[in-house]
């Protein structure tokens, strides 16, 4: 069914973006409306309501507010990646961050935004990786996400065939199960050993403290700031590095390297950056 095209009362769209932004950091600027209309729509479709405007009606008016708020954030947040997604900050880690770990302790790996979970598992195979070349190696992956959906979708491990392109054909052989879903889509499910090794939580990166142990060893930030005003970028990327043990790794995106500016932080490559001190 094809819904309606109604308009949508500027205040009642603004007020949505307010409290969206007050809750998550993520920024909904006016030129963002028709995607925001079209991912809600996803939405008016499971409650049943004929139109946008009267389901934001619904929420603000009716008193839906609590019970559709979760819903609205899953819908509306971006969660875009793939696995060895900028893939020379994993060759970073290769080269110069595993090979110094010291033995005695376990590495510990935090995936800040970790979306559907290629990014964690990414670092899951690499990590494996190197406990073939280095015996007794030991690590732990924690995975957080503000969206309940996906954090749900990266606990199961399953994706498409279209998905894992990216993974080298050995480690796909060595860390994937293929197989068929129930209508016959071809699929990829992480396997058992490589997903009890990876932890997923649902987490506001905007509310800290952080539910999440400190010293991590390396804290992947990767193209979330980027939803972020600069007072939410600089809170975030602070509240971040005090996870970080001294000499932990901090990876951005790309696009997001302005942002890593605490003071505690030195940049060592491109959207790469060593904590010095606590």
């Amino acid at each position: 069914m094809t819904l309606p095209i109604v308009a949508v009362d500027r205040e009642l769209r603004q007020k949505l973006c307010s409290i969206v932004t007050q809750k998550t950091g993520i920024q909904l600027p006016e030129n963002k409306s028709a995607m925001i209309e079209g991912r809600l729509r996803k939405r008016i479709r499971a409650v049943g309501v004929p139109d946008i405007r009267t389901y934001l009606e619904m929420v603000f008016d009716g008193g839906h507010l609590a019970n559709e708020l979760p819903h609205i954030i899953d819908v509306l947040t971006t969660n875009k990646t793939d696995f060895f997604r900028e893939s020379p900050h994993f060759d970073f880690m290769v080269k110069h961050i595993l090979p110094a770990h010291r033995a005695g302790r376990a590495f510990r790996f935090w995936s800040a935004a970790s979306s559907t979970g290629e990014e964690a598992y990414t670092t899951a195979m690499v990590m494996a990786e190197h406990a073939k070349r280095q015996p007794g190696f030991q690590f732990s992956i924690l995975g957080t996400d503000i969206s309940s959906t996906v954090v749900t979708k990266a606990r199961q491990g399953v994706y498409s065939r279209d998905d894992i392109v990216d993974i080298p054909r050995p480690m796909q052989d060595e860390y994937l199960e293929l197989g068929h879903s129930s209508d016959g889509r071809a699929l990829a499910r992480v396997i058992k050993p490589l997903r009890e090794r990876v932890k997923f939580a649902q987490m506001n990166l905007t509310t800290a403290p952080y539910p999440v142990e400190k010293n991590m060893d390396v804290i992947f930030l990767r193209n979330v700031l980027i939803y972020f005003n600069d007072a939410m970028q600089k809170q975030v990327v602070s509240a971040v590095t005090d996870h970080l043990r001294p000499g932990g790794y901090l990876f951005v995106g790309h696009s997001e390297s302005a942002a890593a500016t605490d003071p505690r932080l030195v940049q060592k490559a491109a959207a790469v950056y060593r904590k010095e001190a606590d």
